[in-house]
């Protein structure tokens, strides 16, 4: 069984707390990278704003799974 947003197979099996490991270290790698490169006299803004913005899309991939792992409670 494929999955319709191209995900490969081995994503299939990857529980959401699983996935939620991988991006909040994704984040922490993305995070360091930028203060590693920030630390740099030359600085390449370019990459540095790229790699924010990816970020801060991880970021928001952790959000939307930390909502998907948390039951609505309708009281």
């Amino acid at each position: 069984m494929t999955t319709s947003m191209g995900e490969g197979a081995a994503n299939d099996e990857m529980t959401p707390a699983m996935r939620l490991m991988t991006l909040q270290s994704r984040h922490q790698a993305l995070d360091a990278k930028i203060m590693e490169l920030q630390g740099q006299s030359y600085q390449n803004q370019l990459l540095i704003q790229r790699l924010k913005k990816e970020k801060l899309r991880t970021k928001d991939a952790i959000a939307r799974l930390k909502d998907e792992m948390v039951p609505d409670i309708n009281a």
